[in-house]
């Protein structure tokens, strides 16, 4: 297992000029600070208990510590498969929290992410790669295909998937709120169809004012800078809050259309917002 997430062959696969630059690289590893995100992940890389037990390591080691509204909930998951649904505010974090949680208990549950997180090999036990973009790469649309089809696998084998259905992070709207983007039709699709409870989860709080502001103006470099906001979370507490399991019959009752079924899990996951700034 490949002990750092990015070194200098990723660099040069990547971008053969700036691989002809060694210095160049270092410098920009250091400001990027993808050299404190290989020590992380180098120093939890052999943590027992696979990708939870990894996880687990990296949130001790950056101090962020979790408030969970309604942790009852993960104490009596369903059993067999589930589905989760989150919003997605603050990129690779939620990942990792989300694993933390739910993995902790049920050690083979997978969330489905962007295939550039997959370069973090400690939690590739845990992930599911799609191409967020469903780009026209015939390599790319190979590996959501790929990913579609063993999310299908881990439902029939009676296991658990999550799922960030936005596929990318939050932004913040016109009226400087902080909210999900469209929640990606292909994902309510594959949700319909695997009839199965659904378990929402809402993550409070949001990145810090300069990360969304590049959302805004220059997503390329704000995606660049998702190693450098874990960081910004050191010694922080996240507010999270988790619903009831949505069972398949309630589900049944929102099905008219895909919109209304979308409409319904987005709704369900967001009211969750109020419920947590109640128990704040």
């Amino acid at each position: 297992m490949k002990r750092v997430v990015l070194d200098m062959e990723d660099v040069r696969k990547a971008s053969p000029w700036l691989g002809r630059h060694p210095g160049l690289v270092k410098r920009l590893f250091r400001f990027l600070s993808f050299d404190k995100v290989n020590a992380l992940h180098e120093h939890n890389i052999d943590n027992p208990g696979g990708g939870p037990g990894f996880v687990r390591g990296m949130l001790e080691e950056l101090d962020i510590k979790l408030k969970i509204d309604n942790e009852q909930v993960l104490d009596n998951l369903p059993e067999g498969a589930f589905v989760t649904v989150s919003n997605h505010h603050f990129g690779a974090l939620d990942g990792i929290i989300l694993i933390d949680m739910v993995a902790s208990r049920r050690p083979k549950y997978k969330v489905m992410v962007n295939m550039v997180l997959n370069h973090i090999s400690g939690m590739r036990p845990n992930f599911i790669a799609v191409d967020a973009m469903a780009s026209d790469d015939p390599k790319k649309k190979a590996v959501s295909m790929k990913g579609i089809k063993e999310v299908i696998r881990q439902v029939r084998t009676g296991e658990p998937v999550g799922f960030f259905p936005a596929g990318a992070v939050a932004k913040v709207n016109w009226r400087g709120r902080l909210q999900d983007r469209e929640w990606q039709p292909n994902i309510i699709r594959l949700i319909e169809q695997l009839k199965v409870p659904v378990v929402p989860i809402f993550f409070h709080g949001s990145q810090s004012w300069w990360f969304n502001f590049l959302g805004v103006t220059f997503w390329q470099l704000r995606t660049l800078r998702h190693p450098a906001e874990v960081f910004r979370k050191r010694h922080k507490t996240f507010h999270i809050t988790v619903g009831d399991p949505i069972s398949v019959e309630e589900q049944m009752k929102h099905t008219g259309s895909q919109k209304e079924f979308g409409d319904f899990l987005r709704e369900q996951t967001y009211r969750l917002r109020e419920v947590g700034r109640k128990k704040a």
